[in-house]
């Protein structure tokens, strides 16, 4: 295990390795190994190592980290290019998540360098050497870089995340003023890659029942749309002594959010509806 100390010279941190307390019970199964490496080949003039968490839980073998080298050559720019080359010219069992690969479907989301982001908008060129890339922390592995979301989703669907009306429909739609309108700006666009939420220590602690900075911001885009005429029973719904306010405020969720959206503003706001209505 490293522990972190900047005792010798003031700034400068130095990794130390101790070895791992016996009282932390680590299980020698979960243990991260040393896998293989691949090579580029010879010819190759420009290349960028990166080491990929690997995982198969229905091979009965221990994590492992292999060390991948990518002739940059042939591949495009972002790290999900890399990843795209790396299955397809070196080794076809590497798994990971893609689709849209323009920053908008979320499934590429994965740990780089250490901080989560999207790998379809991560330049190859601000990666370190080697470029780590892990799945999103504190999350169940399926496979490799493809973490269990379904709890999440279903944290999601407890926010009912649609336009909640009682009164009757009209002819065409339901007007909305360029004001109005305005006022989902920067909640919207969440795209659901929860890169917030798996690096928010409050989820990792209570996960079970915190619902989380995506699921909240989620939430309040509803809260502040005008022609949502459920404010009342979404607040009810989320002033909880977990689902809401087990937030600290850490702000993770605002420094690693890959769209540059504010999920600490929304749960702050939340809370602040909730005092508001009591007055």
């Amino acid at each position: 295990m490293f522990i972190r100390s900047s005792d010798e010279l003031p700034g400068v941190t130095v990794l130390r390795r101790f070895p791992v307390p016996r009282n932390f019970n680590v299980s020698a199964d979960s243990r991260i190994e040393r896998g293989k490496t691949w090579h580029a080949p010879s010819d190759a003039t420009r290349v960028k190592k990166f080491e990929i968490y690997r995982y198969d839980p229905d091979s009965g073998q221990n994590p492992r980290i292999e060390t991948y080298e990518v002739d940059l050559d042939t591949c495009g720019p972002m790290v999900l290019d890399a990843l795209i080359a790396i299955k397809n010219d070196i080794d076809p069992t590497l798994t990971f998540r893609r689709s849209c690969r323009e920053g908008v479907c979320g499934s590429c989301s994965m740990n780089i360098d250490g901080t989560n982001w999207l790998a379809c908008t991560r330049f190859i060129s601000d990666t370190a050497e080697p470029a780590t890339i892990y799945p999103l922390n504190h999350l169940k592995v399926i496979k490799d870089l493809v973490p269990d979301l379904t709890q999440l989703f279903v944290q999601y669907s407890l926010i009912e995340p649609w336009l909640h009306t009682t009164t009757p429909e009209p002819e065409k739609e339901r007007l909305q003023s360029p004001e109005d309108r305005g006022k989902v700006d920067g909640f919207y666009e969440c795209i659901l890659c929860f890169c917030c939420t798996s690096g928010c220590p409050s989820h990792w602690w209570n996960g079970d029942r915190f619902l989380g900075p995506a699921v909240l911001l989620q939430s309040y885009r509803w809260l502040i749309d005008s022609r949502d005429e459920a404010t009342g029973d979404r607040l009810d719904d989320l002033e909880d002594p977990f689902r809401l306010y087990r937030c600290h405020t850490i702000l993770n969720c605002t420094r690693t959010c890959p769209k540059q959206l504010n999920p600490g503003k929304a749960i702050a706001a939340i809370k602040k509806m909730i005092v508001q209505r009591r007055s």
